[in-house]
């Protein structure tokens, strides 16, 4: 794997507006995981049990296919770059706004506002770095794009552990938003996409969309189908697992903090791991591969009682966890008609989304109820049943390793 060889490939142009995106998307997942890390401490200022907080999450990852959609349809009419920056404005705004819920009624609306433009983020971005990037290296380009959203969970691990004993909840929030500054004058300083300045996509986009989606139907639901799947293992390993730290084994902050810097360490090599090896092997093998591997990680990753063996068990499962979404951005763009590459993969992804968005209410009412406050046994039948899901649905797909990215057309 070529990690400085493929940068010294890129033009100073491609390689502004990769880093843009990459930091456009890790900002996106900062601000989504600050809430993660929160969750206890919501829980005690509004006098809320867990799974009542976890509806929070609920709302946020239920509108995130409103904001693909809406942003996409940006995306393909006015190009990728003016919309980027228009969708990290928008979920900036509303991470800030956050911070002055008075109440948990209106920190559900607020979340649930900054789920559409955390929705928009992923489509948008993917498409302006794959149509700019070239076709060689783009598996390892997958991802480390994608890792972009371990990186910003590691920066909510950092920022929770070092911080939160000093700003509290509201403070987390109020951090989350700032780094919108920087990220934003980055992009002014990005091209527009090259494939989409050629295409020139008509007026009559939004119409073309339902055709495409209707062309192509048994993909487009395959799609969603497949992002059920992947947004069920990643949210199921990753939202309540923070809180699991802190209630069931009584952890300090700055001890959840650094057990989840570790497996956002190892979310992010295996992102790029397998985001390379699947230029070889192919996308779907490199995805069940990875998948499959997760399930003997279990026992260290849920049961394990020691800090070292947890930062163990977290690292190699977010290795295999991330392993496998580092080959989805690449995978999506390949299977995309090119005419709404803005629109249709964000779409998919966000629409499975939506289907996985009751995924941490379940099992925080599942440990509530039926297994008396312990987390472990939830969390080894999400790994156990969400993995093999995965591999089975990867492998009843296809892929389009190579596909020219380089039209709209």
């Amino acid at each position: 794997m070529e990690f400085p060889g493929h940068f010294r490939r890129l033009t100073r142009a491609q390689r502004n507006t990769f880093f843009a995106c990459f930091l456009g998307w890790s900002l996106d997942a900062f601000d989504f995981f600050i809430l993660i890390f929160c969750v206890n401490a919501l829980a005690t200022q509004f006098q809320a049990k867990v799974s009542a907080i976890s509806e929070a999450i609920f709302w946020t990852l239920a509108m995130r296919p409103v904001g693909a959609f809406l942003f996409g349809l940006m995306a393909d009419r006015f190009g990728r770059r003016v919309t980027l920056m228009v969708d990290i404005i928008a979920y900036s705004v509303f991470e800030l706004a956050s911070a002055f819920a008075p109440s948990l009624k209106v920190f559900l609306i607020i979340r649930a506002l900054f789920g559409i433009g955390m929705g928009g983020e992923w489509g948008v971005g993917a498409a302006l770095a794959f149509e700019t990037l070239p076709a060689e290296g783009r598996g390892f380009f997958s991802g480390l794009l994608q890792e972009g959203y371990v990186v910003g969970y590691l920066m909510a691990a950092l920022v929770y552990g070092a911080l939160f004993p000093l700003v509290g909840w509201r403070g987390m929030f109020v951090i989350g938003a700032l780094p919108a500054i920087p990220v934003i004058y980055l992009t002014t300083k990005v091209h527009e996409s090259p494939a989409w300045l050629q295409g020139r996509v008509s007026r009559a986009a939004e119409s073309r969309l339902g055709k495409d989606i209707l062309a192509h139907l048994g993909s487009f639901l395959f799609l969603v189908v497949l992002m059920f799947a992947f947004n069920s293992f990643s949210h199921g390993t990753q939202d309540l697992y923070p809180t699991f730290l802190q209630k069931n084994l009584q952890f300090a902050p700055h001890t959840v903090g650094f057990v989840a810097i570790v497996y956002n360490i190892g979310a992010l090599l295996g992102g790029i791991v397998f985001g390379s090896w699947s230029e070889r092997i192919g996308r779907r093998r490199a995805i069940v591969l990875a998948a499959l591997l997760s399930i003997p990680m279990i026992p260290l990753w849920a049961y394990s009682h020691t800090v070292p063996m947890l930062a163990i068990g977290g690292f190699l499962m977010q290795f295999m966890v991330q392993g496998a979404w580092g080959v989805i951005p690449a995978h999506l763009n390949e299977l995309s008609p090119p005419s709404v590459r803005g629109t249709l993969p964000g779409f998919a992804y966000q629409l499975g989304n939506l289907a996985a968005s009751r995924n941490s209410v379940i099992q925080a009412k599942l440990v509530e109820g039926r297994y008396g406050g312990s987390y472990p046994p939830v969390l080894a039948w999400t790994v156990l049943i969400i993995g093999s899901l995965v591999a089975m649905v990867t492998l009843s797909g296809h892929e389009r390793r190579g596909a020219d990215l380089s039209d709209t057309k």
